[in-house]
């Protein structure tokens, strides 16, 4: 394969070309669910195929085939679009350095997950079902698993050759109570599927899903007979379950630079920072607040030894103490604002051109016991697992709806909780209003699996650290509260 990739890439260059690069991925995927206590869907598949890069005179062609033997057909096609192009050029692309590479990397993996039989798998999730169910008043019970491997093989005609390999594996559960008009859910170890990790099937084996299956089952019932979370301005714990999605989406989309430059505008939406604001010490946070772009924190679903075009993955400081300091970045982003690339050029598998995505956007540990948090609110609540959300094109305003409320008063749970809690806020204002982040005795990463972007639409990888965090005077509810 090295040698045919070699040729390809004098192929090109011998068409014109100024620069290539190629991506070769193997991926096969499983998924597995089941509900109400049978099996409901199993799938897997595999996916062969690679995708060119063509650059001649600051003009991009991409072309991509699932057909090995097509290589230098298909990269014709990329060189002839990148020809054409030329003449709707606004600007000349421009890729940021990089070094020449030649190396291999490899995630972790202990027990291959195509090696585990089906039905140990479907097991699993079948015994989960029947003790969730076994609890009176549970209506519906939900469970899966999926996992995804793959062999990538990155070349550029810079002299770069690197094989990785990767390995991706999950689970998740799900328990629901339905009556009096009303449902209520709740999850394990979070929703949108579970949680996931680079890692082998000992990472599902470490959820241990059945230990929790009963515990969620009787949540969703005492949910369904509690009241709504009252309206008004309280002070907030949000776990690591509901601060991935507030992470990911308050922080970690408008934090890419492609999506500042409104690359993603017409889809997805924009961002409300500006390329100006590198350098100006923009509040975004208290000083509680430091995220980092971690793609090399280990096992998580966002590490990578290189991205897809040959950037070595790094840990990059979006906001240091609150203040803001660096954007995710491309090789062709990296160049506007005269930086070199933080390695988030990513794409879905072979067909698609890389974009820039996040890696693992973390909110680093704090100072405080877990319980200290708790005893420093007289009237709040504490909040678990997302239920929805909702957040303008820009990334400033939102709202996020999460699966249970546990009540805080005088510095202690109290044992009661609610359903339906509601809180709402504007990005800066909100990350201005931490007051404390636990340490990392609580500190834990999510993976999410399905981070949709760009057209045609890309599902990446990525995974938000954070442990418990305190957020003082936040809008609780859909009342008009002040």
């Amino acid at each position: 394969m090295k040698e045919k990739l070699i040729e390809l890439m004098a192929f090109c260059k011998g068409l014109g070309a100024d620069y290539v690069d190629i991506r070769v991925k193997d991926i096969w995927t499983e998924q597995i669910s089941a509900e109400d206590g049978k099996a409901k869907a199993l799938s897997s598949g595999r996916s062969v195929g690679f995708g060119i890069r063509v650059y001649v005179d600051g003009s991009l062609g991409f072309a991509a085939a699932n057909d090995l033997s097509k290589f230098e057909e298909t990269a014709r096609k990329a060189y002839e679009i990148a020809c054409v192009s030329k003449d709707l050029q606004a600007e000349k692309i421009v890729l940021a350095p990089k070094p020449v590479v030649v190396d291999h990397f490899a995630t972790p993996m202990e027990i291959d997950p195509a090696s585990v039989p089906l039905s140990d798998k479907l097991d699993l999730l079948l015994n989960c079902e029947k003790i969730m169910k076994a609890v009176p008043g549970v209506s519906r019970t939900n469970s899966g698993m999926g996992f995804r491997k793959e062999i990538v093989i990155y070349c550029d005609t810079d002299g770069s050759y690197i094989t990785q390999s990767f390995c991706q594996s999950g689970a998740g559960i799900t328990a629901t109570a339905i009556g009096n008009n009303d449902a209520q859910t709740r999850s394990y170890p979070s929703l949108f599927g579970g949680d996931y990790s680079r890692a082998g099937y000992e990472f599902v084996i470490g959820l241990d899903l059945l230990a929790h299956a009963e515990k969620i089952a009787r949540e969703s019932v005492e949910l369904m007979n509690a009241p709504d979370c009252p309206s008004g301005i309280y002070d907030l714990i949000i776990n690591p379950s509901q601060m991935v999605l507030q992470i990911h989406e308050s922080i970690g989309h408008p934090t890419e630079l492609d999506r500042v430059y409104g690359s993603e505008a017409a889809f997805a939406g924009a961002s409300f920072l500006q390329p100006s604001d590198l350098g100006k010490d923009l509040v975004y946070g208290s000083p509680h607040v430091t995220v980092v772009a971690d793609a090399v924190c280990k096992e998580a679903l966002g590490t990578f030894g290189y991205d897809d075009e040959g950037v070595a993955a790094v840990s990059t400081v979006l906001i240091d103490k609150g203040i803001f300091k660096n954007f995710m970045t491309s090789r062709d982003t990296a160049f506007k604002v005269k930086q070199v690339s933080n390695g988030c050029g990513l794409a879905d598998g072979w067909r698609n051109l890389p974009l820039v995505r996040m890696t693992n956007i973390n909110l680093l540990p704090g100072e405080f016991e877990a319980d200290e948090l708790i005893e420093g609110i007289n009237d709040g609540f504490m909040l678990d697992v997302n239920k929805s959300w909702s957040i303008d094109d820009k990334r400033i305003n939102f709202q996020f709806s999460c699966e249970i409320a546990y009540e805080i008063k005088n510095g202690k749970l109290t044992g009661k909780v609610f359903k339906n809690p509601i809180y709402s806020g504007v990005t800066t204002e909100f990350w201005a209003s931490c007051d404390g982040v636990a340490n990392g005795k609580s500190w834990r990463i999510y993976g999410v699996p399905n981070c949709g972007k760009g057209q045609p639409m890309q599902s990446a990888r990525c995974g938000h650290g954070s442990a418990p965090t305190r957020f003082r005077k936040v809008k609780v509810g859909v009342a008009d509260v002040k």
